[in-house]
């Protein structure tokens, strides 16, 4: 496992490199895609963003200036805030064998780069991000404005449990560079369309309740998707929702892909580790914010899901 400052000098030694983020891809893989590519293009070199057909109204103003044309060949492929190879996008994975490095923050990284680097204690990858680059040159606005966005977004506006005094300060150095936080801030977190509000009043509307109330399901079926008419940017961040509900600890919220394909995120406290959890559906992530996937009609899905759950729950459920 690479240092901070061999992860540097490696990519200092890159040219034409190719930067791939996550499937469904969140802030955090999209701002550290594009600061690390503004950085490598800041030293001179040929940098580009694989293009993720997953892209968000809110996320896609960040990645489109640098997604890669068509017929661009890398010389090096690096992936960020990628912790699997199962989260690499369809478009994507004839890159798997090809990662030159791989950024990280999960405790679940699975190592699948050629050289890789990971800080299962970051609050986002983008601290790691931003570690690395200010060992590269100056960062400048164009670099700190998508960091902001990475650090931010897996932060909850910095009010989540991961948040950490470091989460802070690396913010602070970004907003010091005279970066628009402030829109950051409000498209993210204070600005909802009408269809997502309906979403919410829906899910929260059918939430079940178990184990005394302490754990909730939400749901997101394709019929519901339909029936609103909502999009990808409606539907994003769906799964801090129900941790919002008052003697809630473990919130799972279940969104339905394609037929009995269902996207399973759990957002915990301190009872329940959501890693170990969705482990044991082959999913992973972070002690609090984790994820899996389930092949199975929603009964089923469901079912397995507390299952795992009451499994890793010290006193079951």
């Amino acid at each position: 496992m690479l240092t901070v400052p061999q992860a540097a000098a490696l990519l200092r030694g890159f040219d034409g490199v190719l930067i791939l983020t996550h499937v469904r891809p969140d802030g955090d893989t999209v701002g550290c895609a594009a600061a690390l590519c503004a950085a490598l293009r800041a030293l001179g070199k040929t940098a580009y963003l694989f293009p993720n057909p997953d892209l968000t109204e809110t996320t896609a103003p960040y990645f489109t200036p640098y997604a890669a044309p068509a017929d661009f060949a890398p010389e090096q492929v690096v992936s960020v805030d990628i912790a699997a190879a199962g989260l690499f996008p369809e478009n994507a994975r004839p890159y798997l064998d090809r990662v030159d490095l791989a950024i990280d923050h999960h405790p679940s990284f699975e190592g699948f780069g050629r050289a890789n680097i990971v800080r299962p204690e970051a609050a986002a990858c983008g601290e790691l991000v931003y570690d690395i680059l200010s060992r590269l040159g100056p960062i400048t606005p164009e670099i700190a404005l998508p960091l902001y966005v990475a650090v931010s977004t897996d932060t909850g506006c910095f009010s989540y449990a991961n948040t950490t005094p470091y989460t802070h300060a690396v913010a602070a150095a970004l907003m010091r560079t005279g970066i628009d936080y402030r829109t950051v801030n409000k498209v993210f977190f204070r600005t909802k369309s009408r269809k997502r509000m309906q979403l919410e009043a829906a899910m929260l509307n059918d939430c079940a309740f178990y184990d005394g109330g302490r754990v909730a399901v939400l749901a997101v079926p394709l019929s519901l998707m339909a029936r609103l008419e909502a999009t990808e940017t409606d539907a994003e961040e769906l799964a801090s929702l129900g941790a919002q509900i008052q003697g809630v600890d473990c919130a799972v919220t279940m969104r339905e892909l394609r037929p009995d394909v269902w996207k399973i995120s759990l957002r915990t406290g301190e009872r329940i580790n959501a890693t170990r959890a969705c482990a044991l559906l082959g999913g992973g992530g972070h002690a609090a914010a984790a994820g899996c996937t389930i092949e199975a009609p929603f009964p089923e899905a469901r079912s397995r899901m507390l299952a795992a759950i009451a499994q890793t729950a010290p006193e079951g459920m």
